[in-house]
């Protein structure tokens, strides 16, 4: 295995048109991709316990699925938050993000650009990096490339992203233009900071796609560790969003992972993946589940739905996760209708599960050669779902 100190493993294993079947290293484990990374904003998955967290997914006691769950390897944590609290300090002094969430497998942390985005009315932008006020307390702060990667490092993350700039949706070719610039010169700064933590760079760019092959041609160019893409998700239309992606993925280097940022739905991780996607992230399926929106083979399911109340049939009968064997569906609306907390953990085990059971369905057709046919029947039963 390798050191802490040592850098990210990259293999490619197969490919399947432009899906990749790979395998990350890290110095917590080896991640099969294309992975799915459940968000754990403030060093916790919502809803879950860390226990609960590593048993997620199919027990194999359906035939339906190609391997028992062992849980996610890798979880996405978040710099921004963790910063403002418990605080970098507290978490290093108390052995690093691993050993303060009891979690002994790989943590990604992004780089709090995306979440100074969210801030635009209480930040300055300026080269040295962003000064803001917290949205807790008002306190001011100030990070910057140096900064945020000093944060990931101190944490003792596996892998951190580099510090950029994430442009809104809409404004004008000359400005996304002035923004990734500043995206290029901080990706400069956030590898010169860089000690023992592995670190993936950003490429933006907007939905302008001469942007994005310049920024691709910059960040690939510089000794990063993966590459992702990200200012996606962040208002533009979906088709606006997968031309970019469907343009940027094939341009990213082959020999690295490409991990896209915040994306999303199943259908979008299915696209993902034939676009040449090896990671994703998203809040989608913890915050639908919290909302009573649960996916199911058959397309998603509102368990408030009157229907469901003398339901006694399980959530999704080709899910095995501990949710769909042990209670109905009219036992969970019985459980959300009445606010109980038990209700936000039976959803969210479900939908955390299906989203890895999906990557691991996904990861098995890229490995016998049949993605396309798998794409195919997945996004028809979506349709077909959508009609009823």
């Amino acid at each position: 295995m390798l050191s802490h100190a040592s850098r990210l493993g990259f293999r490619l294993l197969e490919t399947d048109g432009s899906a990749r079947l790979g395998e990350v290293e890290t110095p917590h484990g080896i991640i099969e991709t294309p992975v799915f990374m459940p968000v754990g904003t403030h060093a916790s998955v919502k809803s879950l316990t860390t226990e609960q967290l590593k048993q997620l997914g199919s027990d194999a006691r359906s035939t339906q699925h190609p391997a028992p769950s062992t849980g996610p390897r890798i979880i996405l944590s978040n710099t921004y938050h963790l910063m403002l609290r418990p605080g970098v300090d507290l978490v290093e002094q108390l052995g690093g993000i691993h050993k303060f969430m009891g979690w002994d497998r790989a943590v990604l942390t992004d780089s709090g650009g995306f979440q100074l985005f969210s801030l635009a009315a209480i930040r300055k932008i300026r080269e040295e990096g962003v000064e803001f006020r917290s949205h807790i307390d008002g306190s001011p702060y100030f990070l910057s490339p140096e900064t945020s990667v000093q944060i990931q490092t101190r944490m003792g993350v596996d892998i951190a992203m580099a510090f950029d700039e994430c442009p809104a949706y809409g404004i004008s070719h000359a400005e996304v233009e002035k923004s990734m610039q500043l995206t290029h010169r901080w990706a400069k700064r956030s590898l010169a900071a860089r000690t023992t933590s592995s670190l993936f760079g950003i490429v933006q760019g907007g939905v302008h796609l001469d942007l994005r092959k310049r920024s691709v041609e910059e960040i690939a160019a510089m000794d990063f560790d993966g590459v992702a893409i990200g200012g996606v998700s962040v208002g533009e239309p979906k088709e606006e969003m997968f031309e970019v992606v469907d343009y940027t993925a094939p341009l990213l280097p082959s020999d690295k992972p490409r991990y896209l940022m915040g994306v999303g739905t199943p259908e979008d991780l299915v696209n993902g993946v034939a676009a040449g996607i090896d990671m994703f992230d998203c809040v989608m399926p913890t915050r639908n589940a919290r909302n009573g929106t649960l996916f199911t083979s058959s397309g998603k399911i509102q368990i408030k739905n009157a229907k469901y109340a003398a339901d006694d049939g399980p959530l999704d009968p080709e899910c095995s996760c501990v949710t769909c064997t042990t209670v109905s569906r009219a036992y969970l609306r019985h459980l959300f209708m009445n606010d109980e907390i038990a209700a936000l953990v039976y959803n969210t085990i479900h939908n955390v599960s299906f989203y890895l059971d999906l990557m691991r369905a996904i990861r098995q057709a890229i490995a016998l050669n049949s993605f396309a046919a798998y794409r195919e029947g997945f996004l028809s039963r979506l349709r077909q779902e959508e009609k009823t």
